[in-house]
This record gives C-alpha cells, sequence and structure tokens, in this order.
C-alpha cells in the first residue's frame, strides 16, 4: 500500500493525522502480518506433522516450518512414499469409500516418506528406465536424503543433478544426469530458508531402512 493510498482510506483527516496513519498503519502492519503469517505456519506444521519428530539439537521454528512445507504446500509424501497402496493407514486413505475410509485421514507413518514408488518405464512404455522415487529420512549418520548434507542438498533442489546416476541411460532429449520426476524446476525458486527448513525437518523425522541393500533405497537406521 502506498501513502498515497493511505490517504485516500483515512479520507478526512489532518495532514498530521494522515502523516500517522502512514508511518503507524501502513509500514509495520504489514511487517507484523508477515511474522505472523510464519509464526501460524510453524504452529500448523508442528499440529500435522504424522510422525514423532527428534528436535534434539534441531532448530525448532525451522522444523515447524519445514513439515508446513512438506505437509501442506509440497504433498512430499505422495511421491516419496510407497505409492497409493500404502501412503495412508487402511481406514485413512481420504479417496475411499467410507468405509473403509474411517472420516479421518491419517499417513501410514511406516512409509512416511521412505521413498519406493515405481512411477514405470520412462520416458516411454519399452523403456528399461524406471524412476523410483527415494528415501528421504535420515539414515544413521542423521543426515537426511540417504546422508546428504544441506550444502548438497540445496544443490540437488537448485541444480536439479541426480547425485545417485540412478537413470544416465535415458535416450536423447532427456539429460539422464537429471531428476526426471521431481519437480525440482519449481523446488528451485524456494528462499534458501525455507529449503533449509525442509532440510530440517528432513532431519527430525524417523528412519525407514527401506529394502536390503544394495537397492539404493537402503537406509542404515543404526
Amino acid at each position: 500500500m502506498t501513502p498515497m493510498q493511505c490517504v485516500k482510506r483515512v479520507g478526512a483527516t489532518t495532514a498530521i493525522g494522515v502523516f500517522v496513519g502512514v508511518v503507524i498503519s501502513c509500514g509495520p502492519v504489514r511487517a507484523w502480518d508477515d511474522d505472523h503469517d510464519e509464526d501460524a505456519r510453524v504452529s500448523q506444521g508442528f499440529k500435522i506433522a504424522p510422525v514423532p519428530l527428534n528436535l534434539a539439537q534441531k532448530n525448532k521454528e525451522l522444523v515447524g516450518l519445514g513439515s508446513y512445507l512438506v505437509n501442506a504446500s509440497g504433498g512430499c509424501n505422495s511421491c516419496h512414499s510407497n505409492g497409493p497402496a500404502t501412503e495412508f493407514t487402511p481406514t485413512g486413505n481420504p479417496y475411499l469409500l467410507s468405509p473403509p475410509f474411517g472420516g479421518h485421514m491419517k499417513i501410514n507413518p511406516a512409509t512416511y516418506l521412505g521413498g519406493g514408488r515405481d512411477f514405470g518405464p520412462f520416458p516411454g512404455p519399452a523403456s528399461p528406465v524406471h524412476i523410483v522415487s527415494p528415501n528421504l529420512t535420515p539414515d544413521k549418520t542423521g543426515l537426511p536424503v540417504g546422508g546428504d548434507t544441506f550444502s548438497e542438498f540445496r544443490n540437488i533442489i537448485r541444480t536439479g543433478v541426480d547425485r545417485d546416476h540412478l537413470h544416465p541411460i535415458l535416450p536423447p532429449p532427456f539429460n539422464g544426469a537429471l531428476l526426471q520426476i521431481m519437480p525440482w524446476p519449481i523446488f528451485r525458486n524456494m528462499t534458501d530458508r525455507d529449503l533449509r527448513a525442509i532440510y530440517e525437518y528432513l532431519s527430525a523425522i524417523p528412519c525407514i531402512a527401506g529394502p536390503p541393500a544394495p537397492s539404493p533405497l537402503h537406509h542404515d537406521c543404526r
């Protein structure tokens, strides 16, 4: 809101009154709203987290904000679980009729962000390449996404480069060095603070071991 808009809104007042209105009402209120909005997202993030969180040595504010971004904005579990059949508990799937849907959505904690969803042959039905979502939970190092540092995680989101090189044999024009299903071209526009919050949240969720080694989805939880 510009000072002129403020002047029009207050209507017939003294020049001093208008100036005070501009300084006190228009500027600070906007800043307060921004702070209040993040506080609300942090609070909501903790309310909707579907698994217990380990907050030891974590930035609690970032964990809450990260939960909001992962669970309310990003919908990350839809791709980074084992697929629709196990994404929700048997009675917690909101896409089903009632019954078996029990009226309350409930994420399956046993598969939450543990990866394993097979998106089928890519880029066509004859392709030998299957793209499978990775495990985002922390491994025995305590770092998420298979032990990635924040710098490595941020680089993945910013560039789309697949550090695991799981599908390098994609035919042209597809670039097998880049993640092809993950919407990193959208998420790369997030601020560093948002990415740090997501990383902090992923560091706080429980580890899921995944399939046995040598599967790239395997995690050593201890």
